[in-house]
């Protein structure tokens, strides 16, 4: 569980979090929704810890990670992941060095020893075929298309099997199909690891098809927070903008 009390960020003028509280429940996906530049990656990279904030808390596991030492809260962010807007890759590495790059770099954590390379190798020829990538494990980044980045980056996460998994804007340029595989991908990665996921994204139909619980984040905080069909309930302008224009493109749908 994640529990985040009173966190504001300040860039210059511009206060992007402004006193944000959340909590989220083991084992569900929670997606953030909100306008874009509201803050919503701003968040994620709170909690991953690649940012700190200018003021709040944020817990996880009973550990308030901002008050660790750097090298402990290192530790502490072991049992995360994410899922970049661009997904990340190191571009002078093959696909299969990506995906092993976490294993290396960090090793067995239940031995404390390093994997060996062909430890390395079957635990990321697994991984990679659960996404489809399967035999790919030569070829570069730029060798793949967008849709296939995004799964090489979800094989990256899968392979050490992290216990919270936050993604930012996962579908962002996919087409719609490419969009509802990564969709069943990120459901298939939530039932196999049984963890917490977090996903920011403007994707409103991506959000109903998979989402335990629904977010607006407005005005530096979590404006709303509720059940898909309760969260659609709501008297809000841009919560009736999300619903109509859901509708509109999916008239057949019963989500109410």
């Amino acid at each position: 569980m994640i529990r985040i009390r009173n966190l504001w960020k300040r860039y210059g003028d511009n206060a992007v979090l402004s006193g944000l509280d959340l909590d989220t429940n083991d084992n569900e996906i929670l997606v953030i929704l909100g306008r874009s530049g509201v803050g919503k990656s701003v968040l994620l990279r709170h909690i991953i810890g690649i940012e700190t904030p200018d003021q709040g808390s944020i817990e996880i596991g009973n550990t308030q990670i901002f008050q660790l030492k750097k090298h402990e809260r290192s530790r502490a962010m072991r049992s995360m992941g994410m899922l970049f807007q661009g997904s990340a890759l190191f571009d002078s590495m093959t696909i299969e060095e990506n995906t092993g790059f976490y294993l290396r770099q960090h090793g067995n954590p239940h031995t404390n020893t390093p994997y060996t390379e062909e430890e390395i190798r079957e635990q990321v020829n697994e991984a990679l075929k659960k996404v489809g990538l399967d035999g790919t494990q030569k070829k570069m980044p730029s060798d793949l298309s967008g849709g296939m980045r995004k799964r090489a980056g979800l094989a990256r996460l899968l392979v050490y099997r992290p216990t919270i998994l936050l993604y930012d804007e996962p579908t962002t340029g996919l087409d719609p199909i490419t969009a509802q595989q990564i969709a069943d991908l990120i459901l298939q990665t939530q039932t196999e690891l049984k963890g917490t996921s977090i996903i920011v994204t403007h994707d409103i139909a991506m959000a109903l098809r998979i989402a335990s619980r629904l977010a607006l984040q407005r005005d530096g905080k979590i404006a709303y927070i509720a059940k898909p069909e309760e969260f659609l309930k709501i008297n809000d302008p841009m919560i009736h903008f999300l619903r109509e224009s859901f509708f509109n493109r999916h008239p057949r749908k019963e989500i109410l």
